[in-house]
């Protein structure tokens, strides 16, 4: 990983408090508590404009930077003689593989997202409460933001988080081949295709607190 990546991505987190008190009014400052906690990212599926709506069941969440524990697409023939055991103790799936925009190979986000209240942010200007609703009889979980914020709006936007799952049988998709020439990705540059998977791709939002109770 580039020591740009790292620098990037947590250099907003020193200063993560100060500006969240600063960037909120005074009035509603007053009102909230906010408990702080180590920054996780949410893995969403969701249209860009949307403030609410529903499968936040398939929404995951990493509860550490993904990033800085992933491991390089050039060396993915390393992982497969390491039994597929990334050097920092994650196991890779061969039929469900996440690729960051810098071309690192990720650990797989924890799915599904418990129901529950975040604070998330992209890490710039724009702050909101996340609500996941408990599941209903199907399964299926809502989300709300607050504020009028959408899903574009708290979407980290340096960021980018593909899942790449098998087109046909096991084994069809592998990241031998992903093509490792368009990575980094261009700001708005959507992850690569790779022959033989699915591709999707999720927004990551930057969870900075939770909710304090009373």
């Amino acid at each position: 990983m580039k020591p740009t990546f790292n620098f990037t991505r947590r250099q907003w987190l020193a200063s993560a408090f100060g500006f969240l008190v600063s960037s909120i009014a005074a009035p509603l400052a007053a009102q909230i508590k906010i408990r702080r906690i180590q920054t996780q990212y949410i893995a969403a599926l969701a249209p860009e404009g949307a403030t609410s709506g529903t499968g936040a069941e398939t929404w995951g969440l990493w509860k550490v930077d993904p990033g800085p524990i992933g491991v390089w697409l050039r060396f993915y023939q390393a992982l497969q003689k390491a039994g597929n055991i990334a050097p920092a103790g994650w196991r890779f799936d061969i039929d469900d593989w996440w690729l960051d925009e810098n071309g690192l190979i990720m650990k797989a986000p924890e799915f599904p997202i418990l129901a529950g209240q975040y604070y998330v942010t992209n890490g710039e200007e724009n702050i909101s409460l996340l609500t996941i609703e408990k599941p209903d009889a199907e399964g299926k979980q809502s989300w709300s933001l607050t504020d009028d914020k959408t899903i574009g709006d708290v979407t980290h936007g340096p960021c980018r988080s593909a899942r790449y799952t098998p087109e046909g049988e096991s084994g069809s998709c592998s990241p031998k081949y992903a093509n490792r020439s368009a990575f980094p990705l261009k700001p708005g540059e959507a992850p690569p295709l790779v022959s033989g998977c699915n591709r999707k791709s999720y927004a990551v939002l930057i969870v900075f607190g939770l909710p304090m109770a009373g």
